[in-house]
């Protein structure tokens, strides 16, 4: 078997800002953050404390703006692609709010994601097959992919898909913006389990942005990265997690702290 090819996103220096009603925020104040692959960094923290637009500024979101830093994957700048350049080059954000889009099957939507990415479409029998099994390990009902994309799915089922898109894809850096939301035990486990599995396919670096230890549990983490008020104001191992369960967030609260949008 021949040894997985080995990449990094480097996150260097990074301020964001959005317009709000009350003008310009800077949400991002500085941030640095380098993942190999075959890492899983877990990003945690308050509310409002800029993890979610991490996520989004990574993958392209138009909302935010990038004031200064870069972000490079291999040595490429990321923030010069186009939001489908950035997936072509490896890049896959899972969104903590999937959309629904009515009129575009499941099926449909995977093999044209899949096209895009690859730059040909996958020979159709080897296809089938592949997505039965993947949504089989997900426990999804083969009838979704029949479905409109997220069109009546439960929570649970949406983050399915999300991830079932992850194994499908097999992306270089994976970004699970809070994935775990909204998921009962069970569907947190399947989940889970489904991440460890693309991951290991493909030696996929995986961004996982969350703001409890549970799923932890079940995606270890090689690192965590505590953010505030848009820096990281911790950072360790996964032993950092188990204090943030036992002591919260409140030692890192001071009185100038806001709450800029996530």
């Amino acid at each position: 078997m021949s040894t997985p090819e080995k990449h990094v996103l480097e996150i260097k220096d990074l301020h964001v800002t959005v317009e709000t009603d009350q003008g310009t925020k800077e949400i991002l104040r500085g941030v640095t953050l380098t993942i190999n692959s075959g890492e899983t960094h877990a990003i945690m923290g308050p509310n409002g404390s800029g993890k979610s637009t991490l996520a989004y500024s990574i993958a392209g979101h138009p909302k935010y703006t990038v004031t200064s830093g870069s972000v490079t994957l291999d040595g490429e700048d990321v923030l010069s692609m186009s939001v489908d350049e950035r997936a072509r080059a490896g890049l896959f954000l899972a969104m903590q709010y999937p959309v629904e889009v009515p009129g575009v099957t499941v099926s449909n939507f995977l093999r044209t994601a899949k096209t895009a990415v690859d730059g040909e479409a996958p020979k159709l029998r080897t296809w089938v097959k592949d997505v039965k099994q993947a949504m089989g390990d997900l426990r999804m009902d083969a009838a979704f992919a029949d479905r409109g994309v997220n069109e009546g799915f439960s929570g649970g089922e949406k983050k399915r898909h999300e991830i079932l898109q992850m194994e499908l894809l097999k992306p270089k850096m994976a970004i699970l913006d809070e994935t775990d939301s909204g998921l009962d035990v069970d569907a947190l486990r399947v989940v889970s389990e489904g991440v460890n599995r693309a991951k290991e396919a493909t030696d996929a670096g995986v961004l996982l942005i969350t703001h409890y230890t549970r799923i932890l549990r079940y995606i270890k983490p090689d690192f965590v990265h505590v953010f505030v008020d848009g820096k990281i104001a911790e950072q360790g191992g996964p032993e950092l997690a188990e204090r943030l369960e036992a002591e919260g967030y409140d030692r890192f609260a001071t009185p100038a702290t806001t709450s800029p949008t996530a």
